[in-house]
């Protein structure tokens, strides 16, 4: 009965976030860990508010070095992924980095994916963390709304290239944005079309897992499978809006769960929705729901013990 009543008080802890410390050494990867954003992200805003909440401190408790990556808040997965290129060719100059760990958030993760293709001597491993490697069905059922050349379109481009703008402003990023190229490059036109000329770990069917490694590089997805986790979260209501274009299948208010796969699926139905996968919004997510930076703290554990 006490065995059973310490495991159930050590359960709870675990969700709730408040594990033990982490030996000094538990997140120390052979080669550095790269945070890349999603659509509309940044990489800190006015240096105080981070895109992934409180999570890079959590890897460099444990030995971890991170960089957070800065790429345009909306643009092409290509466009995003020769800027993110550029800053680890600057990291590999000034600090002497070989090979990077990058770790790709919603659009974060084709935009890995696509510097992997491109410059695989850049890249220990790839993980994708609620990423639409198949497109994401509201970004189809945005361009339903507002089809091409429509005033439409026009206006939904114009308020999200006016929010790009004023996000990357507010964190110091001087990349070009680009409304319509994020869209195209997020519906399932456009990913069918990258999957085509970067299909480097992709599944050969449409909820499998893809090859682990490839050219060198090991490949990790993990996916959440909830739309409203917390009612003080203010980002729930926009994610319950975005579930509604998936009918009954599973989601993360933003991305469907078969759409996330990628390599070697870590796990696809975290009970987390599109904006806990960052620790968003301030960490809120559901009661006795596992902690993200637990998670992220595992994998870089994982990463290390793979010698990466």
């Amino acid at each position: 009965m006490r065995t059973a009543l310490l495991r159930a008080f050590a359960l709870f802890f675990l969700a709730a976030g408040f594990a033990a410390p982490a030996h000094a050494d538990y997140t120390k990867t052979r080669h550095p860990v790269v945070l890349v954003h999603g659509l509309l992200g940044f990489d800190s805003l006015l240096g105080v508010y981070d895109y992934f909440y409180g999570l890079p401190g959590e890897l460099r408790s444990g030995g971890a070095r991170v960089y957070v990556a800065q790429v345009s808040a909306s643009n092409f997965s290509a466009v995003r992924g020769e800027q993110l290129i550029d800053q680890l060719d600057t990291l590999r100059a000034l600090y002497g980095h070989q090979r990077f760990n990058l770790i790709g958030h919603s659009h974060g993760g084709p935009t890995i994916r696509y510097v992997a293709s491109v410059r695989p001597d850049l890249v220990a491993s790839i993980t994708s963390i609620g990423s639409p490697h198949t497109g994401s069905k509201v970004a189809d059922g945005l361009t339903v709304f507002a089809p091409p050349g429509s005033l439409a379109e026009s206006l939904a481009a114009g308020f999200v290239n006016a929010l790009s703008t004023f996000i990357a402003v507010l964190s110091g990023n001087g990349d070009p944005q680009n409304a319509l190229g994020a869209l195209a490059s997020l519906n399932s036109a456009g990913a069918a079309q990258f999957n085509a000329l970067h299909p480097q770990g992709m599944p050969s069917n449409s909820c499998g897992q893809g090859a682990s490694i490839v050219n060198g590089i090991r490949y990790y997805s993990i996916g959440g499978t909830s739309v409203s986790t917390n009612w003080l979260d203010a980002g729930d209501p926009l994610l319950i809006a975005g579930g509604l274009f998936f009918g009954w299948e599973a989601n993360d208010g933003l991305v469907g769960r078969c759409s996330t796969h990628l390599g070697v699926v870590l796990k696809d139905n975290y009970p987390w929705n599109h904006l806990d996968e960052v620790n968003q919004v301030l960490g809120l997510r559901g009661l006795f729901t596992p902690s993200p930076a637990s998670v992220y703290r595992a994998h870089a554990n994982r990463l290390k013990n793979a010698g990466l």
